[in-house]
């Protein structure tokens, strides 16, 4: 029998057929489309992150600061120097008075230095051409930086004994006073370690090897102790600026990582150093800076709510969420630091700098200049300009914030550097309405980065046993 031919009804069915599976096709090929394009956004969206993140270890690592020379003047002082070593004494060619000569000004040595004043007369008292008298017709001065070598002494203390013929009675003048029972440091030797140790970050080891090097046999272990009893001297004058600090009406806090070693492990606690730093200068106040540190095991805000006991005012601190147990009571209000804003939005403009990026810098820019020229002023002057020129920028500067972080995922890094700003307006917002407060708390960063500077030098710290 033959085949029977196909109906016009298989023939649809079969196309019905065929655009069923081109449609699923199609929709297979779309969903795999999306999936691909989610993924090589996610995976933009981890490199640019990735990159941020490399280019903010570099800046860290690599980047100028304040405690770094870039390469360029590296080599500059390198080429300087061989420059110098090489080419001898030029003698300088005579320039006439009618030639215009532009004069640099002479930068003069510290006025408070002390002074040794070296007279150089002629070798002849008379005219070495004619003979005759010579009368002074004034002199020519010049100044040069010299160096005293440092040089250690023994000083040894002699108490004659004498008796009285009459009664027999030993009569010696009493022993002077030392900073340490039966110790060989001076009080100015203990200054002098403690100061090389803490202000200049030389641990003793090397101290004692630069001691050597002048003649003094001295162990590190003595140097450490005698460190630990000076400590112990220092003990009422540390208290006392304390409390001098926690009666001021603001304080400036900041602390930084501190490994503290844990005795019979072999292994650190995660310990932290606290800055207090209590400084009007900047507001034109005559009183002097006060600053103290305290080292605490762990990092919590209970520490500082025992360390500032009593005090009432302002503090002036980063947005650590320990502080917020300070400000429930108020006593103390909180000032953040828009230096942290500054550096949270720099350092995404630095790698990838956008147009919200470069406007957000510029206002922040703007405040700055406005702070530098009412630098010193008494506070009513300061805030004086703060209302009449601040103000109008610290408000512009928080709509856009505001706006263009409403547009932006929450998940992208500039997004949460304005949310850092909008979350924390109020206490970036307090130095408008008081003259003695600062925009910023780089007072407290200032005095904590020598201890971040040395603590290259070393690996932990001793326990608190």
């Amino acid at each position: 029998m033959s085949e029977q031919a196909p109906s016009i009804a298989d023939f649809l069915a079969r196309i019905a057929t065929l655009e069923a599976a081109v449609c699923a096709r199609d929709i297979a090929i779309a969903e795999r489309d999306e999936q691909l394009r989610r993924e090589r956004a996610e995976a933009a969206l981890r490199i640019h992150r990735l990159q941020l993140r490399i280019d903010r270890f570099n800046r860290k690592a690599f980047g100028r600061s304040s405690e770094k020379l870039g390469q360029m003047r590296l080599e500059l002082e390198d080429l300087e120097t061989d420059f110098a070593a090489s080419v001898p004494d030029l003698e300088l060619p005579i320039v006439a008075d009618t030639d215009k000569v532009r004069v640099l000004p002479v930068r003069k040595l510290n006025p408070n230095l002390p002074r040794k004043r070296v007279v150089r007369e002629p070798s002849c008292a008379c005219c070495p051409g004619c003979g005759g008298d010579l009368r002074a017709m004034g002199e020519d001065g010049d100044e040069m930086l010299d160096l005293v070598a440092q040089a250690w002494q023994v000083m040894e203390t002699i108490r004659p004994k004498y008796s009285c013929r009459t009664c027999d009675k030993i009569i010696q003048a009493p022993a002077p006073a030392k900073a340490i029972a039966r110790g060989k440091l001076s009080y100015a030797a203990l200054a002098h370690i403690m100061m090389a140790k803490w202000g200049y970050h030389l641990p003793f080891y090397r101290q004692a090897q630069m001691m050597a090097a002048k003649g003094v046999d001295i162990e590190r272990s003595t140097l450490a102790r005698s460190a630990g009893y000076a400590a112990a001297l220092l003990d009422p004058i540390y208290n006392r600026i304390r409390e001098i600090g926690r009666t001021r009406s603001k304080i400036h806090t900041d602390d930084t990582r501190l490994p503290i070693l844990a005795p019979s492990t072999g292994k650190t606690h995660k310990g932290a150093l606290w800055v207090y730093v209590a400084d009007d200068r900047n507001s034109g106040s005559k009183e002097p800076p006060i600053a103290w540190y305290r080292a605490t095991m762990g990092r919590a805000g209970e520490s500082v709510m025992t360390e500032l006991a009593g005090f009432a005012g302002t503090l002036q601190a980063d947005g650590f969420s320990g502080y917020n147990q300070l400000y429930k009571g108020g006593a103390i209000r909180g000032a953040a630091c828009l230096a942290h804003l500054r550096r949270k939005i720099f350092d995404l403009h630095d790698s990838q700098p956008t147009e919200l990026s470069t406007t957000a810098m510029a206002g922040i820019q703007a405040i700055y200049r406005i702070e530098e020229e009412i630098r010193g002023l008494p506070p009513a002057e300061r805030l004086a300009a703060r209302r009449s020129r601040t103000r109008p920028l610290v408000r512009a500067l928080r709509r856009q914030l505001m706006r263009q972080g409403n547009g932006l995922s929450r998940h992208a890094d500039i997004a949460k550097a304005f949310a850092y700003g909008t979350k924390r307006w109020r206490a970036f917002n307090r130095f408008l309405y008081d003259g003695q407060l600062e925009p910023d708390n780089l007072i407290a960063e200032r005095a904590i980065r020598g201890f971040t500077v040395g603590r290259r030098n070393w690996l932990f710290s001793g326990n608190f046993a």
